[in-house]
């Protein structure tokens, strides 16, 4: 396969991946707040918790559609590595926006508010679609080699 044609495939597997990734997003950050301000739960806790709600999103739409020509290696091996990928990018982003509200409330003196909130944890969102992204690509949902041809010689 040329360059010209690898660059087309990517592009369609990665805009796929955005709109998955784009819904996703709508269902965490609704589910963020949804957390934070009508259940007063830590924003750490609330960014998990959120996270993981938009996960069953993110697998089925990523799987059955985004990366859908890709080689199924067995459900549960499959699974296992997507749980594995999104428990890391779920505790970075978590990372991130405790990092983000300590250094507003560092700077400013005071808890950041709603609107501070959100751009935090939408900065950590874009990180962390591109990380996702990669490891998606890469490890999860990843390409088998095709074996050489074998000659006639041989």
């Amino acid at each position: 396969m040329d360059r010209r044609s690898r660059l087309r495939r990517l592009a369609g597997v990665g805009t796929r991946f955005l709109i998955v990734g784009g819904l996703s997003t709508l269902i965490e950050v609704g589910a963020f707040n949804l957390f934070v301000y009508a259940f007063g739960w830590n924003l750490v806790v609330a960014k998990i918790a959120a996270s993981l709600v938009a996960l069953i999103n993110a697998y089925i739409g990523n799987r059955e559609w985004a990366f859908k020509d890709r080689d199924r290696r067995g459900r549960v091996a499959e699974i296992l590595l997507f749980l594995a990928v999104n428990l890391i990018c779920t505790g970075l982003g978590a990372g991130i926006v405790w990092l983000g509200a300590e250094l507003v409330q560092g700077s400013t003196g005071r808890a950041p508010g709603p609107a501070l909130v959100n751009i935090v944890n939408l900065a950590s969102i874009a990180i962390i679609v591109v990380v996702r992204f990669f490891l998606y690509h890469y490890v999860v949902f990843r390409r088998t080699p095709k074996p050489a041809p074998v000659s006639p010689a041989d």
